[in-house]
């Protein structure tokens, strides 16, 4: 009969195929293990009192159109609420895309490519979503202020 060795979890020892970093230092990975669980905890706060302040308050989903974005727009606090919201929502999908494309893409070449696309379209959206938070403005061009909401 033949002895099969079994290694014993977290014993330190990896098959070197799954071995991906190069050096053993930096604590990214445990920054950014931590950073899920925090932003996870804010954002469960900021997005169900964005959803009681939009949809139960007044008259609920009814109320929203374009003159309550502005009229909540106008005030700097929801602004920055609106804000964090964007940045951290962003951000915590971002890492755990990222995780995953650690996880599933064997080769470095496919891996940086797709980490690199990830990392574009995280800055895109979120450079453009800040933008249309502090430069949204509720009158159109051209029209009256008996016209803005």
């Amino acid at each position: 009969m033949a002895t099969t060795e079994f290694v014993a979890p977290r014993s330190g020892r990896i098959d070197p195929k799954y071995n991906r970093s190069k050096d053993k230092g930096g604590n990214f990975e445990m920054a950014a293990w931590l950073f899920m669980r925090l932003s996870g905890l804010v954002l469960v706060v900021l997005i169900f009192a964005h959803l009681f302040v939009n949809l139960l308050v007044d008259e609920g989903v009814h109320g929203i159109d374009f003159g309550f974005v502005a009229g909540k727009w106008a005030n700097p606090v929801w602004q920055f609420w609106d804000l964090a919201m964007l940045w951290l929502a962003m951000l915590h999908g971002t890492n755990g895309v990222r995780t995953i494309i650690n996880d599933y893409a064997d080769k470095d070449g496919t891996r940086f490519w797709l980490k690199t696309v990830l990392y574009f379209c995280t800055v895109a959206i979120i450079v453009l979503g800040t933008l249309v938070i502090f430069t949204f403005d509720p009158c159109i061009p051209g029209s009256t202020l008996e016209m803005c909401p």
